[in-house]
C-alpha cells in the first residue's frame, strides 16, 4: 500500500508515529448521526449548539466547531435510529458556570428546539457536565474538564487500563 503526504494543516496534526495496522489513513476525519428533517436539526445545531453547517448533499449537512473533524447529518426521516446517551457528541466549555448555564438553557429553551430531555449536572469521569437528548434522538453531552483540553489528556497519560484480554506492555 503506498501512502501519501498529509494534507492536513500542520496546526491540526497530531503524528500517529510507526504503526503495524493494515490500514494506514492519516486523520479520522468525520462522524454520522441520522435527523428526522434537515431543517429543524439545523436550526437546533445553528441556534442552540452553536455549530456551523453547510447543506453540502441533497439529504445531508456537514457540521463542525473548532476542529478539523465534521459531523455529517442526514436526513432519514421515520426511519431514524434512536441513540442511548453512551452514543454521544461531546462539546467543551471554558468554565463550571458555562456548564451550569448551557443547562439552564437547555431547560428554557427545551419545547423550542424539541430537546426530548436534560438530564441534572453532575462530576462524572473527570469532567463537570450534563447530557441532553435532541429532537433526533441524538445524546450531547457539555462539558468543562478542568485541565483544558481533555483530549490531550487521554492521549499524553497513555493507556491506564486493561481488559483481561488485553497483554500489559511490560
Amino acid at each position: 500500500m503506498t501512502t501519501s503526504t498529509n494534507p492536513m494543516p500542520e496546526s491540526c496534526r497530531i503524528d500517529p508515529g510507526e504503526r503495524t495496522s493494515v490500514l494506514k489513513p492519516y486523520v479520522l476525519g468525520h462522524g454520522t448521526l441520522e435527523c428526522f428533517d434537515l431543517a429543524a436539526s439545523r436550526k437546533f445545531y445553528e441556534e442552540f449548539l452553536g455549530l456551523e453547517c453547510v447543506h453540502h448533499a441533497i439529504s445531508a449537512l456537514a457540521v463542525r466547531l473548532g476542529m478539523a473533524f465534521h459531523i455529517v447529518c442526514v436526513e432519514v426521516g421515520d426511519q431514524i435510529h434512536p441513540c442511548n446517551v453512551l452514543n454521544h457528541w461531546g462539546l467543551d466549555v471554558t468554565s463550571r458556570e458555562e456548564v451550569e448555564q448551557a443547562h439552564a438553557k437547555a431547560l428554557e429553551y427545551k419545547e423550542k428546539y424539541g430537546i426530548r430531555q436534560v438530564l441534572d449536572v453532575m462530576d462524572m469521569h473527570g469532567v463537570y457536565s450534563f447530557y441532553m437528548e435532541d429532537l433526533d434522538h441524538n445524546w450531547w453531552e457539555i462539558q468543562y474538564y478542568e485541565n483544558g483540553f481533555q483530549h490531550d489528556d487521554y492521549f499524553d497519560f497513555g493507556d491506564r487500563f486493561f481488559t483481561s484480554k488485553e497483554v500489559k506492555p511490560q
